[in-house]
């Protein structure tokens, strides 16, 4: 009789036919590889084609959104309109850029042109920086603005004041003016440098208005002595003296009026 085989256990195969390697989420990674790729190649073009200013402007936007609006010359109160979209904010910021930028070259060709601004020529800087365009009148050997120990204006430097003040006056940035001596000690506690220099600062102010600069453009005038010295590692040079005005843009005229009427290193 035929030996009887135990029951073999039955093995059921099912088979789920695959729908890729990672199902479909290689998909949603690649499209997103491709909108970055998109974007950062978008920005390169846009900065390729930006100018400085610009370039500045968009800085200055995203670091700081609230100090770009369409407020115009914004005092240091605060006051002024409210701001508006980005877009107009950032369009805003450029264009302030690009007026100060034409300021700057006006100046700088205002000395280049008039005769009588000859002896001025390598004792004026001028310099667009983060702050507005930045413009110092320095000393230079026995050439001064103003007489020994004095804050008597010399024909010269009034003559300067009053071609700036009617430069200045074509834009609608208020400005700061800020005084400088240099290390040499002066006088007494009752009037040293930091009272010569703040004398010579507004001595520059009373110029700008008999000029006929709009007092309303007058933001800021300060006497810094010898603390903010042009050559620091040459403290008695006669170029440390000088008289600054920083025709301010929107965002230090903020910044100002965020730290309650103060700016530390504007005049730097």
């Amino acid at each position: 009789m035929a030996e009887s085989k135990p029951d073999q256990p039955i093995v059921v195969k099912r088979i789920t036919a695959a729908h890729g390697h990672h199902g479909g989420s290689w998909k949603v990674a690649f499209a997103d590889f491709a909108t970055a790729m998109m974007a950062f190649f978008l920005l390169m073009w846009i900065l390729n084609q930006s100018t400085e200013q610009q370039k500045s402007a968009i800085s200055s936007y995203f670091n700081n959104p609230a100090a770009v609006d369409l407020g115009g010359a914004q005092g240091v109160s605060g006051e002024g309109p409210g701001p508006a979209d980005p877009q107009s904010q950032l369009a805003s910021g450029e264009s302030e850029a690009e007026q100060l930028r034409q300021l700057s070259e006006q100046v700088q060709g205002t000395l280049e042109s008039l005769e009588e601004m000859e002896e001025f020529r390598d004792r004026v800087k001028v310099e667009m920086t983060p702050e507005g365009v930045r413009i110092q009148i320095m000393d230079k050997g026995n050439q001064s603005m103003f007489g020994l120990g004095s804050a008597e204006l010399e024909p010269g430097a009034r003559r300067l004041l009053h071609e700036l003040a009617h430069a200045i006056a074509t834009v609608p940035n208020r400005i700061s003016i800020s005084g400088h001596t240099d290390a040499l000690p002066f006088g007494s506690v009752a009037y040293s440098n930091w009272e010569l220099s703040t004398d010579r600062a507004n001595t520059a102010r009373r110029e700008f208005l008999a000029a006929g600069l709009d007092p309303s453009k007058i933001g800021r005038v300060v006497g810094l002595a010898s603390t903010a010295l042009l050559l620091p590692e040459q403290p008695t040079n006669p170029m440390n003296r000088r008289i600054t005005s920083l025709v301010m843009n929107r965002r230090t005229v903020e910044a100002i009026r965020r730290e309650g009427g103060q700016l530390v290193n504007m005049d730097h």
